[in-house]
């Protein structure tokens, strides 16, 4: 399937045209509410408000990563150069992602989706599973189990870079990676401005919330993508991607920066994600989705993946 069949090249060219005034209000939006985030617990402190705190923060940590992610793509801005500036300084260092590093991975993903070469397939290929698997993985995910797992690896990659020798990285033409050193600077930032505005304590939220909501998101994320989709080795995006319709709490939680619109980013990767969701309804006028399920919301997804109980994986 080809976008053109659908639609004209006039149409395809207004997708793709990025705005930088709409790519910093997406990410002013995203800082804005880390900030109420922090704030909320701040003013009104209570048990609730801690928990609705780091719901929020968790949120918005995968709120950056989709930042991390559409940078890397180069289609969020219309420079290159501030695709990565933004990309790394206003989304990846604060959750220690380095989007270079992502972005060369997850083009990958795009160029293989559909195929048993797929590097992403382990979230999703053993979808469905059964509902005790399910609260496993949960559980794992709001345990912490998950995230150090995540940060043992991230660890591991930044001791690995810097023990190789020179005669190993001599002829690599990247640049070196800071991603560690610039990493700690933005947090600083971060417990600075808690510092002179509220509470530096408040900093711990964001660690608690990247150590259980965030990776209990991204899951839930990987699996509304491209878990127990119609077929996952189709090379046709309809048949191997979803895409989950939102409401304004799932926007909050689960699905910030357009990102449910998954299948309208693996028919045109290029098109930025504030024009996503225009060319979702688009296609879908135009008879692209006659056959193809969209799910009305991520809980809908997850009763799909975890109902059919002869599914035992964990």
């Amino acid at each position: 399937m080809k976008v053109q069949d659908f639609l004209t090249k006039e149409e395809i060219q207004s997708l793709t045209e990025r705005s930088d005034l709409k790519a910093a209000w997406l990410i002013f939006c995203n800082w804005f509410l880390i900030a109420a985030g922090f704030a909320i617990p701040f003013l009104w402190p209570s048990i609730f408000t801690l928990l609705l705190s780091i719901l929020i923060l968790g949120g918005r940590q995968l709120g950056l990563s989709v930042i991390v992610h559409d940078c890397g793509h180069r289609a969020l801005f219309k420079s290159a150069k501030l695709n990565e500036f933004a990309g790394n300084w206003f989304g990846g260092y604060a959750i220690f992602l380095d989007m270079d590093k992502y972005a060369k991975g997850h083009l990958i993903h795009h160029r293989t989706a559909g195929t048993h070469d797929d590097p992403d397939l382990p979230n999703y290929e053993n979808y469905p599973i059964s509902r005790d698997s399910f609260y496993r993985k949960i559980w794992r995910d709001l345990s912490g189990q998950t995230a150090i797992k995540l940060v043992s690896a991230i660890s591991k990659s930044q001791s690995d870079s810097r023990s190789r020798s020179a005669e190993q990285v001599k002829d690599e033409p990247s640049k070196p990676n800071h991603t560690l050193r610039n990493s700690f600077i933005v947090n600083g930032l971060m417990i600075l401005a808690l510092t002179l505005f509220a509470h530096p304590a408040l900093y711990l939220l964001w660690v608690a919330a990247y150590f259980t909501v965030y990776m209990l998101v991204l899951r839930i994320r990987q699996i509304a993508e491209h878990a127990d989709v119609p077929d996952l080795y189709d090379g046709d995006p309809r048949n191997n991607t979803r895409t989950t319709y939102t409401n304004p709490l799932t926007r909050l939680l689960i699905a910030p920066n357009f990102v449910n619109y998954h299948l309208e980013h693996h028919l045109l990767a290029s098109v930025p994600a504030y024009n996503l969701k225009r060319f979702h309804y688009m296609m879908k006028n135009k008879g692209a989705y006659n056959d193809t399920p969209i799910a009305n919301g991520y809980w809908e997804v997850i009763q799909q993946v975890t109902q059919k109980p002869q599914a035992t994986a964990s």
